[in-house]
């Protein structure tokens, strides 16, 4: 039988945190041997590097996740069936007795691009989009991005593309990881491209981080897969920039743009599981996310491509509660996906979100299926609740430009946005876009912005 694929939470210990502020410095470097407080049976992977964690069980806290202070980091490892078997029991008994689970899931994910077959060829161009968001009225007040950075976590972007398009990016390459190596905006075209090409819509301006996480190297990763510690590696990066003094940040304010996810419930461990990811507030990389986005961080995750009318095959007929994980946490902005008629695209996954994390998800639906960035070829279409999600950070780091996180938290803005969303019906929330379709200048107005 194959080894299960785990995530550890083990004890700060010399080596661990050394391996932490590593990473924390931009290089990478796995703890030299297996801590101390590693279960038994647990093989750890040592080109991983530590990431630092808030405390499980606690609100999550930056300063408590530091490499410098933190009491608990994760690692990344492998056990065999029977010995997982066995940590499945000690984390269940660890749980009654109130205890913290040790042993979480590494699940894979993969990115959400149009689901083959559900809809015809492109619908409407990019200049629709940037019509319907107010770009143009937004720019006009400098609200383009400037100074914001967007993190694109995906499979890597392509500059030269992005400029073939009339595009002039501006990408920070020091800020940087991925698990496959690889030069920050030189990969091949793909989903990345797209997805950086379509926050840019809104964010022209906006300095771009790469981060290729689903580039995975490891064993069972495919060219669009990745797995869940891949993006916990990366967020750590993202957490010691946070760490700084805002007057030694590389940017103003932070945007994460997250076009991925669990397709599956058997990607995961088995329902019911202390460790699993799915429902668990608790799982290291829900963790992660929560302390960043309350230290200032604007999140967006997609909803997925399991909806109900033309769910993607990897869904295997899969449509309730199938926004799960980070995608349904509380602390991000959930994106569903319409064409620039308005009309829901049949695939955008439909809440509620799954029982465990945020209920009324997606929180927002944006743009999707038009001519764009022509990643995957003369007249595709930028597609998937993939595209949904850049668009929207884009339009979250053009208000970025002159709204810090200062004056305005993440959670503060989201509900800014959904205050001001273009609702169908009456009911302030639906299962199909969520508050509604996203309107950025009427934000912008109320907010005294433009």
């Amino acid at each position: 039988m194959a080894d299960v694929r785990v995530l550890v939470v083990v004890d700060a210990e010399p080596t661990v945190r050394h391996s932490a502020m590593a990473l924390a410095a931009g290089r990478s470097a796995g703890p030299g041997k297996a801590p101390r407080t590693l279960p038994e049976g647990v093989k750890v992977d040592r080109k991983f590097s530590a990431v630092p964690i808030s405390r499980i069980g606690f609100s999550p806290q930056l300063a408590m996740a530091s490499a410098a202070k933190s009491r608990q980091f994760v690692v990344r490892g492998t056990m065999s069936e029977e010995a997982f078997k066995k940590a499945t029991a000690e984390s269940r008994q660890a749980e009654a007795a109130g205890r913290q689970a040790k042993v979480f899931a590494d699940p894979r994910i993969s990115t959400f691009p149009s689901a083959p077959g559900c809809t015809a060829g492109p619908v409407g161009s990019t200049p629709d989009v940037a019509q319907l968001l107010g770009v143009g009225a937004l720019a006009a007040k400098g609200l383009d991005g400037t100074g914001v950075a967007v993190a694109v976590m995906d499979t890597g972007i392509n500059l030269a593309h992005l400029r073939s398009k009339g595009l002039k990016p501006v990408l920070d390459a020091k800020v940087t990881w991925s698990p496959a190596g690889g030069k920050p905006g030189k990969y091949p075209t793909d989903h990345g491209t797209m997805c950086a090409y379509d926050a840019l819509i809104a964010a022209p301006k906006a300095t771009l981080y790469d981060f290729p996480i689903l580039l995975s190297t490891t064993p069972g990763g495919s060219s669009m897969d990745g797995f869940l510690s891949d993006a916990l590696q990366a967020y750590g990066v993202l957490l010691a920039l946070l760490q700084k003094p805002a007057a030694k940040r590389p940017f103003s304010s932070l945007v994460i743009s997250n076009s991925w996810g669990m397709y599956h419930p058997s990607w995961d461990f088995p329902k019911g599981h202390p460790g699993r990811y799915a429902d668990n507030p608790n799982h290291p990389f829900n963790v992660i996310v929560a302390t960043l986005a309350r230290s200032g961080a604007d999140i967006l995750f997609a909803a997925g491509n399991c909806g109900a009318e033309c769910p993607d095959g990897r869904c295997e007929g899969v449509v309730k509660q199938s926004i799960t994980g980070a995608n349904a946490h509380p602390d991000v902005i959930t994106v569903a996906g319409t064409t620039v008629k308005r009309q829901r695209v049949g695939y955008s996954s439909q809440g509620p979100g799954i029982k465990g994390m945020a209920h009324a998800k997606p929180d927002l639906a944006a743009y999707t299926h038009f001519l764009g960035s022509e990643a995957f070829g003369a007249n595709t279409e930028d597609g998937g609740t993939s595209t949904a999600c850049p668009v929207l950070a884009g339009a979250v780091a053009a208000l970025r430009t002159k709204l810090p996180e200062a004056k305005l938290a993440p959670r503060d803005l989201s509900r800014e946005l959904r205050a001001d969303a273009r609702r169908s019906g009456t009911a302030s929330w639906n299962r199909n876009t969520g508050y509604g379709i996203v309107e950025p200048l009427a934000t912008a107005k109320r907010l005294g912005l433009v």
